[in-house]
């Protein structure tokens, strides 16, 4: 049976169920992974129709992390939307749905009920506050937690295109205060929000307190991109493969065109 990361980080998290810092990384690898929906026939357009199972304690839809494992529970080929776990949960946040995840067919099925899924919604949502204060100096990122450097490995791996690279580095600020700081590098048009979302969902799934880190957007040909250049710890996000036609995007796949439930 293959293991995924999503069965590896519940099976940590049962093995320490006091540990709160595992059950962020749970859920962090659920809102990471790329999941697969169950549909009740398939998709028109850009709409889906989830099949929805009326349970007892309420109704709720299914989802699997690989469409093996979708296959094994249904027992035969099932239509499905695949996306990631952020915008299956961004979708069905507000709708009294739970979720059940891997159910019967991996060590991580689990249950889900509309509380969680709307609890997951609103952590990665929010956003950071945008800065008033000047940068009076730059230096090299000392003291974060591992926690918090996996965390955004994990985020900006799954960012492809949005941005050529990210830098983190520490800050000193004109009012006194110090911190550190993540710069992103020619950030696609209109990406801005999305990168933002990405370092807070960062840092409350890592359990790090949110005024820890803060966000800016540099050109490369900036003077300050060169300054965390010198001094930061580098991410490169993944750019897309030059595209030489115009594929049907599936449903879900497209972060600015999420599908919508019927």
């Amino acid at each position: 049976m293959t293991e995924t990361l999503l069965d590896q980080a519940w099976a940590e998290s049962e093995a320490a169920p006091e540990d709160g810092a595992l059950r962020l990384r749970y859920y962090a690898r659920l809102i990471e992974a790329e999941m697969v929906l169950l549909l009740e026939h398939e998709a028109t357009g850009d709409t889906i129709t989830p099949k929805v199972f009326d349970l007892e304690d309420g109704p709720l839809v299914l989802a699997f992390d690989l469409e093996s494992r979708l296959t094994e529970f249904t027992g035969l080929p099932a239509p499905y939307a695949a996306m990631p776990g952020r915008a299956l949960i961004d979708m069905l946040a507000g709708k009294s749905l739970g979720l059940g995840l891997n159910l019967g067919v991996a060590p991580s099925s689990r249950l889900l009920p509309p509380e969680i899924v709307d609890w997951l919604a609103q952590m990665i949502a929010e956003r950071p506050e945008e800065l008033s204060t000047r940068i009076l100096a730059l230096h090299a990122p000392k003291g974060l937690p591992e926690a918090l450097l996996l965390a955004l490995d994990q985020r900006l791996a799954r960012m492809e295109g949005l941005a050529r690279m990210a830098y983190l580095a520490g800050v000193e600020y004109e009012s006194g205060a110090g911190g550190h700081m993540l710069a992103f590098v020619d950030a696609a048009p209109d990406s801005e929000a999305a990168l933002a979302r990405a370092v807070q969902s960062a840092l409350s799934f890592s359990g790090v307190e949110a005024g820890m880190l803060d966000v800016t957007f540099l050109a490369v040909e900036e003077p300050r991109a060169a300054e965390f250049a010198r001094v930061g710890l580098r991410f490169d996000l993944p750019q897309p493969a030059p595209q030489t036609d115009n594929p049907p995007v599936a449903p879900g796949t497209d972060p600015k065109r999420p599908p919508r439930l019927r």
